[in-house]
């Protein structure tokens, strides 16, 4: 399995609910459970869902880790402790509890993206922020990702 990639623009409808794009619901109906677990990104405005399955083995590897250091104490109260199962309808769609959508102020405008083993829920206006080339520093980037055999 390849995993998740690329980048799909909807729209939340007036229930929360967001439609899982169709190369999506092909790796996951292909191989994984329709149960997607729904959390805050750590660091940015934004949610990922995993797979059940996914989000179990990165579980055990947090599970792992010694809580008396701060950064995973935070990474415990801010991720872990907004993790929601949500399971996908017939047609691909998922809701979104409210909790969530507040958090990272998921507006009526999304933009799904495919992070191999995850799907990451961004607003359009956050990740036009986030992602605009010309607020980073393009030379460190490409020193560090090509250090990185990128």
């Amino acid at each position: 399995m390849s995993g998740f990639s690329g980048k799909y623009y909807y729209t939340l409808d007036p229930k929360g609910r967001i439609i899982i794009p169709a190369p999506f619901r092909e790796i996951i109906s292909s191989n994984y459970s329709p149960i997607l677990v729904f959390v805050n990104d750590a660091f940015d405005n934004c949610l990922n869902a995993f797979p059940a399955e996914e989000w179990n083995r990165h579980i055990e590897k947090v599970r792992a880790l010694p809580r008396s250091k701060e950064a995973v104490s935070y990474y415990m109260k801010r991720v872990v402790g907004s993790a929601t199962e949500c399971e996908m309808d017939k047609q691909g769609r998922v809701l979104i509890p409210s909790s969530l959508r507040e958090d990272t102020g998921l507006n009526s405008e999304v933009v799904i993206v495919g992070q191999i083993d995850r799907i990451s829920i961004w607003d359009k206006k956050e990740w036009s922020s986030v992602t605009d080339p010309s607020k980073i520093d393009r030379k460190g980037y490409m020193d560090d990702l090509s250090g990185l055999g990128v």
